[in-house]
């Protein structure tokens, strides 16, 4: 079992080389961004161009089950979080995905390898944000330390 604080570099360079080359594949293929948070949108608000984004969403998941399949131990174990802390950040991020029309797949991976000044703003301020409520959950309110 491993645990949240180890670095693991191997895995880590897998996991973004495997990001990276969807985010390529898509946009090569049928010339749209890996954008997760707009995918979901468009899958629940776009009746006519559904099949794309279903497909990638669900092989998002099918990706993700089958790494815990094979190696089932290998994912780290995140205690001391409240359920309703999880609800309430999951909300949050879901209203700020909207709130900069896009989430840290679409303007972090996509827009910033196509050198969009609108996704390296929205990047940095989200990852400003990150850094400001990892300090104020886990220090100030000691939430999951």
């Amino acid at each position: 079992m491993s645990y949240i604080t180890d670095f693991t570099p191997a895995v880590a360079l897998g996991g973004g080389l495997l990001i990276g080359a969807a985010a390529v594949l898509l946009m090569a293929g049928i010339g749209r961004i890996a954008g997760i948070s707009g995918m979901l949108h468009g899958l629940v608000s776009d009746g006519g161009n559904r099949g794309w984004r279903a497909s990638f969403l669900i092989g998002l998941v099918a990706g993700a089950a089958l790494y815990v399949l094979i190696w089932p131990g290998d994912i780290p174990a995140r205690h001391g979080f409240p359920t309703l802390a999880l609800i309430v950040a999951g909300l949050l991020v879901g209203a700020g995905t909207r709130l900069g029309s896009g989430c840290t797949s679409g303007h972090g991976v996509c827009g910033i390898a196509r050198q969009s000044p609108r996704s390296m703003t929205a990047t940095g301020i989200f990852m400003a944000c990150g850094v400001v409520t990892a300090i104020v959950v886990r220090h100030l309110l000691g939430i999951g330390s």
